[in-house]
């Protein structure tokens, strides 16, 4: 098994792409700690993974992080893997944008992510391996979606920085992007009615080039690639898991 013994934080891994990674590690050895932000995702989450711990954080809330590291810092004395996986979604044409809307996101999925990064970093070392959730929206036109891309297009440049500064320090960074996957994200988007998610769903499924949305565990197996020892000579990648859409859609 390739995580045996490896400590392993999923941030935002009460659900969809970071519950089914957090269940692999798990069933590969791994010492699962995960995050989110519903109690009751949380224990689910935990219940369904042997072995693991959970914690209640908000990465919009940077210091709601740090009795999480503390714990795993006392417990284990290190990290060898953190998967950043929190998101949020929001739609909005860009006259009806708002400045409470563009904060809410990009304390999330670019803010709470970087920071996250630098509060595991001391706890990481040569062998340690990031690997952070991107998204094609942050490499693609999608109408709405100028919040949510300018998020994840800074995540994937920032984090190709950070890489840099890693390399030498043995720690891998890499990024994996899904296209439109089946997760509860994708329903929980401010600014658009179920009936308009339903729309948007079936509008997604017409572009990707294998006409289905991805599942959860798809997205998985990418991550835990980038984690293994597989990907020892990889770092600073972008893993494109969306049926083709950003290349042949």
């Amino acid at each position: 098994m390739r995580f045996t013994d490896k400590v392993i934080l999923v941030v935002g891994g009460n659900s969809g792409i970071g519950l089914a990674s957090a269940q692999a590690f798990a069933a590969e050895g791994g010492i699962v700690h995960l995050t989110g932000r519903d109690q009751a995702t949380i224990d689910s989450a935990v219940a369904s993974i042997a072995g693991a711990t959970g914690y209640r954080a908000d990465v919009a809330d940077l210091a709601s992080l740090d009795p999480m590291i503390a714990a795993i810092k006392a417990r284990h004395g290190r990290l060898d893997i953190l998967f950043a996986n929190a998101g949020v979604g929001g739609f909005a044409p860009v006259r009806e944008i708002t400045p409470q809307d563009w904060d809410a996101v990009h304390a999330v999925n670019l803010r709470g992510c970087i920071f996250t990064i630098q509060k595991a970093l001391p706890l990481m070392s040569a062998g340690g391996s990031i690997v952070v959730t991107g998204s094609i929206g942050g490499h693609a036109f999608v109408p709405g979606n100028t919040t949510y891309a300018a998020a994840k297009g800074g995540l994937a440049a920032a984090l190709k920085v950070i890489a840099g500064e890693l390399v030498r320090e043995g720690i891998r960074v890499n990024l994996v992007s899904p296209g439109p996957i089946e997760t509860p994200l994708l329903y929980r988007n401010p600014g658009l009615t179920g009936d308009a998610v339903d729309r948007l769903r079936e509008q997604m499924i017409d572009a990707i080039p294998m006409r289905r949305m991805g599942r959860p565990e798809e997205v998985a197996r990418a991550v835990l690639f980038f984690a293994s020892d597989d990907a020892s000579f990889i770092t600073a990648a972008n893993l494109f898991v969306d049926g083709g859409t950003l290349e042949l859609g």
